[in-house]
């Protein structure tokens, strides 16, 4: 009895071990499928990328940095032009540019750290912390309001566009406060705030223009590369309460906002709950440029796939585009330092528009052909 016992003990072993094997042996096959399918991809997005966003620069004359990264991994890159027009220095990885309104993202997480912290609610009033909304006009406007521009604030007179939390209207000034807002409650300057902000995302060369040492700027031009003009007292004139270094006036490069693309929306800047309210819808707009979109705070979204969060970013003589797709975990940074102003804004962002309408295609595409790839097979 004992030996029949021990014996089927055995051949019961002998079965959960093989079963154990065979199963290792086919996650280990899946994974190295897996493995190739990716290779596979990656590599087809390269050469695609290559082909089609080569094609803008030679279409268009763009003169910038253009660059891809997924999950790290460089994709495309490329530096075009010059750096300083007058003495034909060219850009490179390090050039400095000014962002525009790439800088509201930065703001608003600024605002959402606050809040971690108890220092503030989202719904909180403004008027609880700043004289200028305790008139009767501004006594309703939220936090939330100002972060996703249904503040109803008008950027050219004192009078509201549309009552609080009604409708959506792009405002600057709206982020200035919010830039005020986070001084406020934090103690310390905006400079420090954002100081603090880039050295936990590892951003090495990004700056607030009161901070920055000189080193690399690409500067900011109108007109072209044989008729520029440039623009004078840049970066400084980046603090300026018109343009406001909260609304529009950060500095980066393109590796560094790969870096920050990267902390942010992988967990290593907000806390969840936090990243969450920043990116969820709140309001729709529809954008000059880029047409119906949504807007969470400081941060636009596609109103359909891909999921994509995004910001275009002007200020005179620097358009720029950065986008983020975080099903692939694909980073997509656009900067230039000219822009030919006479020919208007849409055609300033024509290699934006064009970029990001390839980017979409291809995230759409890798999707489904990874899915389609990864199949079991019958």
């Amino acid at each position: 009895m004992h030996k029949i016992q021990y014996l089927l003990f055995y051949l019961l072993f002998i079965m959960v071990v093989s079963c154990k094997s065979e199963a290792e042996m086919k996650a280990d096959e899946s994974a190295k499928r897996a493995a190739i399918i990716d290779s596979t991809v990656f590599n087809f997005q390269k050469i695609y990328l290559k082909n089609q966003i080569d094609s803008v620069f030679a279409k268009t004359g763009f003169n910038g940095n253009i660059s891809v990264y997924q999950a790290n991994e460089k994709i495309y890159e490329k530096e075009n032009g010059f750096m300083d027009f007058s003495t034909k220095s060219k850009l490179d990885s390090n050039s400095v540019f000014a962002i525009g309104s790439l800088s509201k993202q930065f703001t608003a997480v600024l605002v959402l750290l606050q809040e971690e912290q108890g220092k503030l609610s989202t719904k909180d009033l403004v008027s609880k912390y700043l004289d200028e909304f305790k008139g009767e006009s501004f006594k309703n406007i939220t936090v939330h309001q100002l972060l996703n521009h249904t503040s109803g604030l008008n950027d050219f007179g004192s009078s509201l566009l549309s009552k609080p939390g009604e409708k959506f209207n792009y405002s600057n000034k709206g982020f200035r406060y919010l830039g005020e807002l986070v001084e406020k409650v934090s103690g310390k300057s905006y400079d420090e705030n954002a100081k603090e902000l880039f050295a936990k995302a590892g951003m090495r060369n990004s700056s607030t223009p009161n901070l920055f040492q000189g080193k690399d700027f690409a500067g900011a031009y109108t007109g072209n590369s044989n008729n520029f003009q440039k623009i004078d007292n840049m970066p400084k004139r980046l603090a300026d309460k018109e343009i406001s270094v909260a609304a529009g006036g950060i500095l980066s490069t393109v590796p560094d906002l790969h870096r920050w693309n990267d902390a942010l929306y992988n967990g290593r800047i907000l806390k969840p709950e936090s990243l969450k309210e920043m990116t969820e819808k709140s309001a729709d707009r529809n954008h000059p440029i880029l047409g119906k979109m949504g807007y969470g705070f400081g941060i636009m979204m596609n109103p359909q796939k891909p999921v994509a969060y995004f910001h275009t970013g002007y200020v005179k003589g620097s358009p720029s585009l950065n986008i983020y797709y975080p099903e692939t975990k694909t980073s997509v940074v656009i900067l230039s330092n000219i822009a030919d102003e006479s020919k208007g804004k849409n055609a300033v962002f024509i290699p934006h528009k064009e970029v990001k309408k390839v980017m979409d295609v291809i995230e759409n595409s890798v999707f489904e052909l990874r899915k389609e790839m990864l199949k079991p097979k019958n």
